[in-house]
């Protein structure tokens, strides 16, 4: 019996050593980063320092002025303490959305600019993050790449909250800044246009697909991207040709840009910059064999 007593005193003795384990305090985010993401670890979510971010100048980006000059207007606003607009961005893939967003950390990182990742199967967090950033003194875009929802995502409602909606206040040293390929972040279906077949179905399917739509309009400012034509997208390609130090773009040069880009199926800065990445790489490392074999 007294062996049972000890087992059990031990596994009780374990079990509490566990328990503090699991719930014990995340330790506090280090604030002198730059740019963060947000992760789980042993069931607590935490800002994981982004020692490295993606260096993207703005002026590397092309064919989308319009597109820059809004988003930074709405940036160097936020920044300064000033009223600004949540941003959704969306658009075909590789056209530079999530390059300008990235963009901006080089512009305003220097103003007190910070940017804070969440991947969308996190937004159900958005609470936690807000109430973590908004006692700071700095300006923090919360960004989620390629965001949509599927039905019953809990992040949908947990986003909207935070958008427009809760009776708090919402932190005004807080902005979200998303990306999408599609405007509508909810999937619509055809049979939710059909209001007058409500076989089975809602008396109102019109209120369902009003709701699905609402997200977007939570956002102030909608920025739209295009894919290039083959002007834009040659011209995106000899730019970024001239960042690898390749300052002709000569036939050969064009000719496998283009080439390049039916095999993707897109014209696209992606694209573009990719062909570059390859096109350069290739050249120096035939160069670097020439030089060898003479």
């Amino acid at each position: 019996m007294s062996d049972l007593s000890h087992l059990v005193d031990r596994a009780e003795g374990l079990l509490t050593r566990l328990e503090t384990l699991l719930l014990a305090a995340p330790s506090q985010p280090d604030w002198s980063a730059v740019a963060w993401r947000w992760q789980h670890n042993k069931g607590h979510g935490y800002l994981e320092v982004i020692p490295y971010p993606h260096q993207i100048k703005l002026d590397d980006l092309h064919n989308i002025d319009q597109q820059k000059a809004e988003i930074v207007r709405n940036t160097a606003q936020f920044v300064r303490g000033y009223t600004a607009n949540n941003v959704l961005l969306t658009g075909a893939r590789g056209t530079g959305k999530s390059s300008v967003v990235k963009a901006l950390l080089s512009q305003f990182a220097k103003d007190g600019l910070r940017i804070v990742e969440v991947d969308k199967y996190d937004l159900i967090d958005l609470p936690q993050i807000t109430g973590l950033l908004r006692s700071r003194s700095e300006r923090f875009i919360v960004f989620c790449d390629d965001l949509s929802f599927e039905v019953g995502d809990g992040g949908y409602k947990a986003l909207k909250v935070v958008l427009d909606g809760s009776m708090a206040v919402t932190a005004d040293n807080i902005l979200v800044y998303a990306t999408s390929n599609r405007r509508h972040l909810l999937p619509e279906f055809m049979a939710e246009s059909l209001e007058t077949q409500h076989l089975g179905g809602e008396v109102r399917p019109g209120d369902t697909i009003e709701e699905k739509t609402s997200l977007s309009d939570r956002f102030g400012m909608w920025l739209s991207f295009y894919s290039f034509d083959q002007d834009e997208y040659l011209a995106v390609a000899a730019q970024w040709l001239r960042h690898y130090h390749i300052q002709e773009f000569n036939e050969a040069a064009r000719s496998a840009a283009l080439q390049w880009s039916h095999t993707r199926g897109s014209r696209s800065g992606r694209a573009a910059y990719q062909f570059a990445c390859d096109y350069a790489g290739r050249k120096k490392l035939a160069d670097a064999d020439a030089g060898k074999s003479g």
